[in-house]
């Protein structure tokens, strides 16, 4: 019959645990100070670990740490009210814009424009002419003879009309043509033939080069 292998010996590290236990114990009333005294110098002098459990037998295990509360998810920072409404807002406006550009650009009889450049030529005689554009530039050649008046909505654009819809010296009458102009970001200039001989209606900085 083999005999038992010897008990491993112990160090601070077990006796400091120990008395840890010990000192929990008097904390709680569990130990009298005179029995923790008693313990502590009895752990302190122990060499193994079988020395070490007597001491702490008859004391209740420690309870169990509490689980930690998980974090509340911190929530998301909503954005101004003036930036939330433009995203809502905006979205809308270009859909409205989409809708009614395109509506006009279906229509316009005599010319549509989309991201470039045209050219309608007014007829003679004739009393209206229908243009739209969108991200471009439609120009109107106006015949002599006859007096332009525009009408139209441009989202984000302009019509501009001078020496075409000026009135004839001495308010001479001449026939109507109405240049009805519609779209969004794009421009429709109304011309004389020798305004568009000269490339156009320019900007004021341009007329300063």
């Amino acid at each position: 019959m083999s005999a038992e292998p010897p008990e491993m010996r112990i160090g601070d590290r077990e006796r400091r645990a120990t008395d840890d236990r010990l000192r929990s114990a008097l904390d709680d009333g569990v130990l009298t100070l005179v029995e923790y005294d008693e313990r502590t110098q009895q752990a302190w002098a122990a060499r193994t670990q079988r020395e070490l459990d007597v001491l702490v037998a008859d004391i209740p295990g420690a309870a169990p740490a509490p689980a930690p509360t998980p974090a509340k998810p911190a929530e998301p920072s909503r954005p101004p009210f003036h930036e939330r409404i433009g995203k809502a807002v905006v979205p809308v406006v270009l859909a409205a814009v989409a809708v009614f550009v395109g509506g006009h650009l279906v229509t316009a009889d005599d010319g549509a424009s989309v991201f470039g450049n045209r050219t309608v030529q007014a007829t003679p005689g004739d009393p209206e002419v229908q243009v739209a554009t969108l991200f471009g530039r439609t120009e109107v050649v106006v015949p002599p003879g006859m007096v332009a008046r525009t009408t139209g909505t441009m989202i984000f654009g302009s019509t501009r009309c001078e020496q075409a819809c000026a009135t004839p010296p001495g308010g001479a009458s001449l026939p109507e043509v109405v240049v009805d102009a519609n779209g969004a970001f794009g421009n429709v200039q109304v011309v004389t033939p020798a305004e568009a001989a000269q490339g156009g209606l320019r900007d004021d900085d341009d007329d300063d080069d």
